[in-house]
């Protein structure tokens, strides 16, 4: 699926990456739940700050993805997720090292 130039494909039109499409999802549920926002209002370009996200609040929202995710989100991590796409892609990472981590048949 292509889009013409000069538009954007929006995030639920991209089925060529369905994985990366769901853990986008689940990014978004679990901020959505920790911050009783309606998921449809959060996008992959929304800001922390554009959804009034303070540091608190982001303190809870890694706890929740650390659980949801099963990962560890060092400081420095943190210090760099400041939309929700950096925060997928961090995620991303984290839980690919983890899979790298644990042999198929160890978990």
């Amino acid at each position: 699926m292509r889009a013409a130039a000069g538009v954007m494909m929006s995030f639920n039109a991209m089925p060529e990456d369905s994985e990366a499409n769901d853990l986008g999802r689940q990014v978004i549920r679990v901020i959505a739940h920790t911050q009783r926002i309606p998921p449809e209002r959060i996008s992959l370009d929304s800001t922390f700050e554009e959804l009034n996200i303070d540091s608190l609040d982001g303190i809870n929202i890694i706890f929740a993805l650390e659980s949801e995710f099963d990962i560890n989100i060092p400081d420095e991590g943190v210090q760099n997720m400041r939309s929700v796409r950096e925060t997928v892609a961090g995620v991303r990472r984290l839980v690919q090292q983890r899979n790298l981590a644990v042999p198929p048949g160890a978990a």
